[in-house]
């Protein structure tokens, strides 16, 4: 039987390193990276990541500058400080502009590109 359903199987993001940046996501998600610099994804609870190297990467400059964010992910939680503190061990930084009140905070990975952790999973549309 064909089907006309579009289903979502991943996103794939920019990365000076595609294996690096995948291995940081593999750890702060449990999830499992594979591939090399050029391309690589992980495999992780909720779903996929893919990471393709792209010459000459320039990070986003957040929340506002010469480069503007073109994404960033969401990721639920539980217990932000102590997931914020296992982000920053393994390599992120927290950004000193916070825009939301209580339920998120935003950090950026290792190539810079901003994702949050939240407690909040939003509203269902």
């Amino acid at each position: 039987m064909i089907s006309d359903v579009i289903r979502l199987s991943g996103v794939t993001i920019n990365a000076p390193d595609a294996l690096q940046l995948a291995r940081f996501y593999a750890t702060i998600t449990g999830g499992v990276a594979k591939g090399d610099s050029g391309w690589a994804m992980v495999t992780g609870p909720g779903g996929d990541i893919g990471f393709q190297q792209v010459d000459e990467f320039r990070p986003p400059t957040w929340p506002r500058g010469d480069i503007p964010m073109q994404m960033h992910l969401e990721f639920l939680v539980d217990d932000l400080t102590s997931t914020g503190a296992r982000v920053l061990a393994a390599g992120a930084t927290r950004f000193e502009f916070q825009p939301n009140d209580d339920h998120c905070v935003v950090y950026a990975d290792p190539a810079g590109h901003p994702f949050c952790l939240s407690t909040w999973e939003g509203p269902h549309l």
